[in-house]
């Protein structure tokens, strides 16, 4: 079966690449998510990347625990700019050209993001990996994902995180917790799900661009959700549970 997508739009939370530690960068894990990145890239398909700091810094912890929410943001969008050259040297270390954007200047590190300059990037075969979120406090990088989406013209969001979908319930909670196969946005917002926070899902649905949230851990996930398997939930059809 060929790819099902042309270009999409990858998430991936800084704590899906800790792994099993509770601080910091797992160098496997990146290592496997950037060798599932070189083979989707292989079969043509246009990667854009836009990785979350939580691994490092969270802002709206360190805003509750006193600290100015303006100032917590923007650490928190500077952990991500680490996450996003830890990434790029290891796709480029498997022979992937990448290029890291980033919303805050840092030119000696990484490209300013320029919508344009991506999308060329993406036709040359290029992965963009986009760092410090939107460059604005307040907003999440589940809310810059959807935002890179709708501006480079991705045809999903593949939200990797370290669940394997999108459940009823807190499945760590409780054992009863169902897993949805699919849902659409209304359901998302009105039952407060917390598949990405409102801003990012009111995006999404105005731009008619699906969500797919599946567990980053397994390994090949990445590339079967290109190719359309049923690796989680899909967020933007109808709601069904299994």
């Amino acid at each position: 079966m060929g790819k099902v997508y042309q270009r999409i739009l990858l998430k991936i939370s800084g704590e899906a690449i800790m792994g099993d530690m509770g601080y910091g960068i797992d160098s496997q894990v990146v290592q496997a998510v950037a060798q599932e990145v070189a083979n989707v890239v292989a079969e043509g398909v246009q990667v854009t990347i836009v990785v979350g700091g939580g691994n490092i810094f969270r802002g709206v912890r360190a805003a509750a625990a006193g600290m100015d929410r303006v100032t917590a943001d923007y650490i928190g969008m500077i952990a991500t700019v680490m996450n996003a050259l830890t990434l790029q040297d290891a796709l480029e270390q498997i022979g992937v050209p990448t290029r890291v954007q980033s919303a805050i200047a840092m030119q000696e590190v990484a490209e300013p993001y320029i919508r344009r300059r991506a999308v060329r990037h993406l036709e040359k075969g290029r992965v963009v990996i986009c760092a410090a979120g939107s460059g604005n406090p307040f907003f999440t990088t589940d809310t810059t994902a959807a935002l890179r989406a709708a501006e480079v013209d991705a045809e999903v969001i593949f939200k990797a995180t370290k669940v394997d979908g999108v459940y009823d319930a807190d499945p760590f909670v409780d054992p009863n917790a169902r897993r949805y196969q699919s849902l659409n946005y209304s359901h998302v917002l009105t039952n407060d799900l917390r598949v990405m926070d409102s801003t990012a899902i009111a995006l999404c649905k105005e731009n008619n661009i699906p969500i797919v949230v599946f567990d980053l851990s397994v390994q090949g996930n990445i590339h079967r959700a290109v190719m359309g398997e049923s690796v989680g939930t899909i967020v933007g059809g109808y709601c069904e549970v299994i």
